[in-house]
C-alpha cells in the first residue's frame, strides 16, 4: 500500500497545493416576482514546496521522495525488459500525445466558441433589427421603455450565469467565483447538496444597474468587430493603438511642449513661382497644409479646392501672406541658352554659301537648277512646277560646294518663298526674256529685301526668239533693283538652261559673293539648323529636310524642333546615300523623329530626352494657349456673324474639306490659298490638314462631317477606298495644286446665292376699283407707260408713297386672261393677299431677273 500510495502521490509531477474556501449566498432577482438563492465560493490556491507544507523546505524529504521515485523507474523498467533511459523516452512520447490531444480539444473549443460568438452576432443583428422597429414606440412612452431596457439586462445576465464559466487558471492568481444557483427555501438547499447560501443584502435597484452595466459590457465586446483568437480565449486586453494615433499624439505633445502649433514661428522660405500653379503645389513649395491655403482664399471670398490653378499675381498674394518671399520665374526659360552661344572668330572656319532660287511660276527656275546639278528633276515633277522646296548641293569644277534651294513659284507658295529668303545668304532671282517681271517677281523682291541679303538676277530664256533681256533689267528698275551694267550693285547675267549659256558666269557671280560676304561656320559644336520641309514617309516614319546652319549633326543626337523631337536615326542626302554626320551649309533629311515638324521651325541638339521632353511640352502648351484665344475670337466673330445673319445682311455657307498632302509645306500652301478664295457669303474649311496617306480615319472624320477628301500627291490604302466606297465618301486626287484650286473655286461659286436684278415693265393708273364675288377688289387700269405682264411684281403707289409691294395675281383684257398689256390699253388686275387699292393709285409693274454670280 506505501509503495502505490507513493506513486500516487509523486507519480503527476505536480505541485502540491492548498485549498482554502471561503463561501457566500447571493439572492437574485427575475421580472415577475421571481427570485433565486445561489452560492458562491471563493477558491484559492497556495503552493506548497516540495518536501513540507505550504511555505516551508524540507531537503531531506525531498531527497527520499526523489531516490523513492528513481527506484521505481528503475524496478518498472526492469519489470518490461527495458532500461531506465527508454522508460523516459516512452514517458516523454505519452507526455508529448497527451499534450497534442490536450491541444486539439482546447482548437475544438476555440472553434465552438467562435461559432457561439458568430451565432450570438448574428442574433444581436436580428435583435438590432427589431429594436430599430420599436424605436418609434420607444420614443412615446420613454417610462415603459427604460422598464422594458432593464427587464431584458437582467435577462441577459441570468442567462450568461446560468452558462457554464470558462477561466484560465494562473499560478498565484484567485479562481473566479463560482455561481451555484440555489431555491430560496430549505428543501431547494438540500437538494443542492446542502450548499451554503449567502444572503445579498443590496436592494433591488443596485442589482439591476449592476446587470445593465455588465450588459452594456457584453454588448461592447460584441461589437469590437472581427473574431480573433484573443477575443475567443475571452482576454480582456484592450486594442493595440494605431500607428497614426500614435504619431499625432507624439505630434501634439510636440507642439504643447513648444507653446501650441499657433505660436511657433514660421521659417521664411524663397518660394519659386511659375506663370501659373495649383494651390497643393503652391502649398507643397511654401512648406505650409493644402487646408490653410484653401481657407485662406476661402476668407478672401474665392471657393478654391487643391488642385484648381491660380496665375503668378495670386500665388504671390498668398505666399506674401504666408510670410514666405516670392521669385518669379517664366515657363519660357526652358528655352534659355537653346541655341548656345556665339562662336570665337578662331573657331570659324569658310562654309560653302546658301542660295535660294526665287522668281514667278514657269520663268524656268528648276531648269536652271538641273543644269547646274546636270540632272533632269523637272521632268519629274507634276504639272511641270515646283510644288515644294528641294535642297541640293553642287561640287563646282574648282572644287567649291554651293547649296541650292529651290522654291516653289506659284502664287499658294508664298509662305515657302519666305522660308526660303529667311534661310539663304544668297537670293537668284529668275526672270524670264519674255515675260519680264510678273507678281511672284515682285513678291519675291519683296522677300528677299525683308531677308536682307544680296540678290543676282538670272535672266532666263535668252535663247527664245522673244527673248528682251533689256526690257527685264530696265522693269526692274521699278523695284529698286539696279544692276551694273545700269551704274548699279546688282550682277546680272543672262543665261539658258537649254543652251548652257552663262553658267559659269552665273557660279562665278554667286562664288565672288560669297567671297564678298565671307561666310564661315564653326563645324566642332552641336548643329543647329532650319527645318525646311517636312512629309510622313509610309515605309521610314517622319522626314524632315534640314539645312544644317552651324555645328555638325550626327547619328544619335537628341534634336528638338519645334513641338516634336527624336533621336537621330538616319541622315540621308539629296542622292539617297547614308551620312554619319551633316555639317554647315548642308541639307539632309532627318529621320528619327517623333513628328513631322512645321517648316521653318529651327532645329537644335540638347543634351538629354528630359531636357527635350520639357521643351516640346511647353511649346504645345503654348500653341494650345494661341489656338484657345484663336477660338475665342472665331466665337466673337461668330456672335457677330449670328447677329448680322438676324438681320439678314449676310449669309454664310461653308464647304468643308479633309486635306492630306505629300509635305507639310504643301498642305500649308492649300490652307492659306483656301483662305484667300473664302469671301463672307462662302468659305472652304479644312477641318483636318495632314500628311501623308488617306487612311480609314480621315474617311471616318469625312463621313461625320460631310466633307470630300482632298489628296494631294497622296493615295488612299485599299482599306480606306473600301470604307469611301461603302460610306460615300468622295475622294478627290491631284498633283498640281492649281487645279485644286480651281474645283474648289467652282464649287463655292455654285454655293453663292444668285444675284437678283430688277427690270422696270412699266406704270398702269387705277381708274375704277370693282369689288367681285369669289375673287375680291379687281383694278381697272390703263397702262401709261411700258407694258404689264401676267406673273410679274408689282407695287402700290399712293401719292408717291409705297404702301404694297406683292405679285400680280390676275391680268385680264375684258374677260380673258392675256399674258401682257402694252400702253395706252385698259386691263383688270388684282394682287396677291392684298385688296388695300383706291381709285387715283398707282402701279409699278417690274420684273425679278436671278443671275449666277462667281468668285473674283
Amino acid at each position: 500500500m506505501s509503495d502505490s500510495n507513493d506513486q500516487g502521490n509523486s507519480g503527476g509531477r505536480k505541485p502540491l497545493t492548498v485549498v482554502r474556501k471561503t463561501s457566500g449566498t447571493v439572492k437574485q432577482s427575475f421580472s415577475h416576482g421571481r427570485s433565486k438563492q445561489v452560492v458562491v465560493e471563493t477558491k484559492k490556491r497556495l503552493p506548497v514546496a516540495a518536501g513540507g507544507a505550504p511555505g516551508t523546505g524540507k531537503p531531506g524529504e525531498a531527497a527520499a521522495a526523489a531516490e523513492s521515485m528513481e527506484a521505481k523507474l528503475v524496478a518498472l523498467a526492469a519489470k518490461l525488459g527495458i532500461t531506465v533511459d527508454e522508460l523516459k523516452a516512452r514517458q516523454k512520447v505519452l507526455e508529448r500525445r497527451k499534450s497534442e490531444e490536450t491541444a486539439r480539444a482546447e482548437d475544438q473549443k476555440l472553434e465552438k466558441a467562435s461559432q457561439d460568438r458568430l451565432r450570438t452576432e448574428q442574433e444581436r443583428k436580428a435583435q438590432e433589427g427589431r429594436e430599430r422597429e420599436e424605436a418609434e414606440v420607444r420614443r412615446k412612452a420613454e417610462e415603459e421603455a427604460r422598464k422594458v431596457a432593464e427587464v431584458t439586462a437582467l435577462t441577459r445576465t441570468t442567462e450568461k450565469a446560468e452558462q457554464p464559466v470558462k477561466s484560465r487558471a494562473r499560478v498565484g492568481a484567485a479562481a473566479p467565483a463560482a455561481i451555484v444557483p440555489v431555491e430560496d427555501d430549505d428543501a431547494g438547499r438540500a437538494k443542492r447538496g446542502g450548499g451554503k447560501v449567502v444572503k445579498d443584502d443590496r436592494g433591488a435597484g443596485d442589482r439591476a444597474r449592476e446587470a445593465a452595466a455588465r450588459s452594456r459590457s457584453d454588448a461592447g465586446e460584441r461589437r469590437r468587430g472581427k473574431l480573433t483568437i484573443a477575443s475567443a480565449l475571452g482576454d480582456d486586453a484592450e486594442r493595440q493603438r494605431s500607428l497614426a494615433s500614435v504619431r499625432r499624439a507624439r505630434e501634439r505633445e510636440r507642439e504643447r511642449k513648444m507653446g501650441g502649433a499657433g505660436d511657433r514661428e514660421k521659417v521664411s522660405i524663397e518660394v519659386t513661382l511659375p506663370e501659373t500653379i495649383t494651390l497643393q503645389d503652391l502649398a507643397g513649395r511654401m512648406n505650409e497644409r493644402v487646408a490653410d491655403v484653401v481657407k485662406f482664399m476661402f476668407k478672401q471670398g474665392q471657393m478654391l479646392r487643391g488642385n484648381d490653378i491660380v496665375d503668378a499675381d495670386t500665388a504671390e498674394l498668398i505666399a506674401s501672406e504666408f510670410g514666405h518671399t516670392v521669385k518669379r520665374v517664366s515657363e519660357a526659360d526652358v528655352e534659355i541658352g537653346l541655341e548656345g552661344g556665339t562662336d570665337d572668330d578662331t573657331d570659324l572656319q569658310p562654309r560653302a554659301p546658301i542660295v535660294t532660287i526665287m522668281g514667278h511660276v514657269d520663268h524656268g527656275k528648276t531648269s536652271l537648277l538641273d543644269a547646274l546639278r546636270k540632272t533632269d528633276v523637272v521632268s519629274g515633277e507634276a504639272g511641270g512646277i515646283t510644288q515644294h522646296i528641294g535642297a541640293y548641293q553642287v561640287q563646282l569644277k574648282s572644287g567649291e560646294r554651293i547649296t541650292f534651294l529651290d522654291t516653289p513659284g506659284h502664287a499658294a507658295f508664298t509662305a515657302m518663298r519666305a522660308r526660303g529668303a529667311n534661310a539663304t545668304d544668297i537670293a537668284v532671282l529668275v526672270v524670264a526674256a519674255n515675260d519680264s517681271v510678273m507678281p511672284q517677281t515682285i513678291e519675291s523682291i519683296n522677300h528677299a529685301k525683308a531677308a536682307g541679303v544680296p540678290i543676282i538676277v538670272a535672266v532666263t530664256k535668252t535663247d527664245l526668239y522673244d527673248a528682251n533681256p533689256d526690257k527685264v533689267l530696265t522693269d526692274l528698275l521699278q523695284h529698286d533693283i539696279q544692276v551694273e551694267s545700269m551704274g548699279g550693285v546688282t550682277m546680272a547675267v543672262k543665261v539658258s538652261a537649254k543652251t548652257g549659256e552663262g553658267l559659269d558666269a552665273l557660279t562665278d557671280a554667286i562664288s565672288l559673293q560669297a567671297e564678298v560676304l565671307e561666310l564661315k561656320a564653326n563645324p566642332n559644336r552641336e548643329a543647329d539648323g532650319v527645318v525646311i520641309e517636312s512629309k510622313l514617309d509610309k515605309g521610314r516614319g517622319p522626314v524632315a529636310t534640314v539645312l544644317i546652319k552651324r555645328g555638325t549633326l550626327k547619328r544619335g543626337d537628341i534634336v528638338v524642333a519645334g513641338a516634336q523631337w527624336g533621336k537621330v536615326r538616319a541622315l540621308v542626302d539629296e542622292r539617297g546615300q547614308q551620312l554619319h554626320e551633316a555639317g554647315p551649309s548642308l541639307a539632309v533629311e532627318v529621320l528619327g523623329m517623333d513628328g513631322a515638324p512645321d517648316p521653318g521651325e529651327p532645329l537644335v541638339v540638347v543634351d538629354s530626352e528630359s531636357r527635350a521632353r520639357e521643351i516640346t511640352e511647353y511649346r504645345i502648351r503654348t500653341k494650345r494657349q494661341i489656338l484657345g484665344g484663336a477660338g475665342a475670337a472665331a466665337r466673337a466673330s461668330l456672335d457677330q456673324l449670328l447677329l448680322r445673319l438676324k438681320d439678314g445682311t449676310v449669309e454664310t455657307r461653308e464647304l468643308p474639306v479633309v486635306l492630306k498632302g505629300d509635305v507639310q509645306g504643301s498642305v500649308e500652301a492649300i490652307s492659306m490659298s483656301l483662305d484667300k478664295i473664302s469671301t463672307e457669303e462662302v468659305r472652304a474649311k479644312v477641318i483636318h490638314g495632314a500628311v501623308g496617306g488617306i487612311s480609314e480615319s480621315d474617311v471616318l472624320l469625312a463621313r461625320s462631317s460631310n466633307a470630300p477628301i482632298f489628296a494631294f500627291n497622296v493615295r488612299a490604302n485599299k482599306q480606306a477606298r473600301d470604307l469611301a466606297e461603302r460610306e460615300g465618301v468622295e475622294i478627290r486626287y491631284y498633283s498640281v495644286i492649281y487645279d485644286l484650286l480651281d474645283d474648289v473655286k467652282a464649287t463655292l461659286s455654285g454655293m453663292l446665292a444668285p444675284e437678283k436684278r430688277e427690270t422696270f415693265l412699266g406704270y398702269a393708273d387705277i381708274l375704277e376699283v370693282f369689288n367681285i364675288t369669289k375673287v375680291g377688289k379687281v383694278a381697272g387700269c390703263r397702262i401709261s407707260e411700258g407694258k404689264v405682264m401676267r406673273g410679274c411684281g408689282v407695287r402700290l403707289l399712293r401719292e408717291n408713297v409705297v404702301i404694297h409691294e406683292g405679285k400680280l395675281k390676275t391680268l385680264k383684257r375684258f374677260k380673258d386672261e392675256v399674258s401682257e398689256v402694252n400702253s395706252g390699253m385698259e386691263c383688270g388686275m388684282a394682287f396677291e393677299r392684298y385688296e388695300d387699292i383706291r381709285v387715283g393709285d398707282k402701279i409699278e409693274c417690274f420684273q425679278v431677273e436671278e443671275i449666277a454670280r462667281k468668285l473674283a
